[in-house]
């Protein structure tokens, strides 16, 4: 199964969601692989999101990691091969490469995860192809991450709308960081976002603890606590490109 993880913004937890969701998987006897299309902001050397969920789960034997390209600066990627001076063509995968990259991974793994960049049309290809339609072509399941705060409805509405816009009628929200001792207004939104996905006919997942990988020693437990403690339900019908 391939699942596509976007979220409704930059720093939302879509890595820390991945993080869980393989956690997930290991739980159930799977192999995992975690790939990132576009790894941005980060140098050469230091670990990347697909590194850090490797990283806060222990470096299992039976998770893979990898990238399609890095670059640098903190942006969306033909943005960042610009300021690097690269020709976005040259530097950034096609979609067909990301396409075969993944089935690639699927075939020698039982669960892909594959995190996006920043949100769900944040352009991944020279040709200005994104996240969404990067899942649309895998068949893969769509998990939508969102933020406890002011302003997640509208984010998350206007995500949700773009989802069904190209033909994710299923899929599944997240809240990815969800505070020990939320205030009213995240109370609120917990409340809202579940009847968010609700009345589109997708499935709310829960929240997601915040800090869950601050202490290093202890954060492949609390993934797998977290993995544990959410409303997971089956694979939706898979989406096909239009």
């Amino acid at each position: 199964m391939i699942h596509v993880i976007t979220g409704t913004d930059t720093e939302v937890g879509k890595t820390v969601s991945t993080a869980v969701l393989a956690a997930r998987a290991l739980q159930l006897g799977q192999s995992v692989a975690i790939y990132k299309p576009a790894q941005t902001g980060v140098q050469d050397q230091e670990p990347g999101d697909a590194q850090d969920a490797a990283r806060w789960l222990g470096h299992p034997e039976r998770l893979t990691a990898s990238e399609g390209v890095r670059l640098a600066e903190p942006m969306a990627p033909a943005d960042a091969a610009l300021c690097a001076g690269l020709d976005p063509v040259l530097a950034l995968p096609s979609l067909d490469n990301h396409v075969q990259r993944i089935r690639e991974l699927a075939a020698r793994h039982d669960a892909v995860l594959v995190e996006g960049a920043g949100g769900l049309l944040v352009e991944l290809t020279a040709q200005g192809q994104n996240i969404a339609d990067l899942a649309a072509t895998l068949s893969a399941e769509l998990v939508v991450v969102a933020r406890p705060d002011l302003g997640t409805l509208n984010h998350s509405a206007l995500t949700l709308e773009a989802c069904l816009a190209r033909g994710f009628d299923r899929g599944t929200l997240l809240l990815g960081s969800y505070p020990a001792q939320p205030s009213v207004l995240h109370a609120r939104n917990l409340d809202n976002l579940r009847q968010l996905a609700a009345g589109r006919g997708w499935h709310f997942a829960g929240a997601l603890p915040a800090n869950l990988v601050a202490d290093p020693a202890g954060s492949r437990g609390a993934l797998h606590r977290a993995a544990g403690s959410l409303e997971w339900r089956q694979a939706a019908a898979p989406v096909t490109a239009t």
